[in-house]
């Protein structure tokens, strides 16, 4: 059975919460998809489509997070402002503007890494 570092990372995380609080991943790899209409984010903050943020399901907000392009080999460093996505098999959904300076077209195969 081949295990993926993501999954890895993962399981490692849930094992560290078993003494009390879930801490969360410190990485992921997967599908990032993008997104650029909405008018507020799950955090209360109006969305700006050209910001560098994301969404994720069960970091904090606040976490700022490295995303990295595997195919290009670009990174950014985004903040989670919104959770999502929604969708089966996909890790984080970007604002447009991350999206872009990733060289994303639609979706990609991404690691994310927290840096704090």
């Amino acid at each position: 059975m081949k295990v993926g570092f993501g999954k890895f990372a993962l399981v490692l995380g849930a094992l560290a919460g078993l003494g009390g609080a879930a801490a969360p991943a410190v990485a992921q790899s997967g599908g990032a998809s993008w997104y650029a209409s909405g008018h507020r984010t799950a955090n209360g903050e109006r969305f700006n489509p050209n910001g560098m943020t994301a969404a994720h399901r069960t970091l904090p907000f606040g976490t700022r997070v490295r995303v990295e392009n595997r195919r290009t080999g670009r990174s950014v460093i985004v903040r989670i402002n919104d959770r999502g996505p929604f969708v089966h098999g996909r890790i984080i959904d970007l604002s447009r503007g991350s999206a872009r300076a990733l060289g994303m077209g639609g979706t990609s195969y991404v690691s994310l890494q927290v840096v704090r």
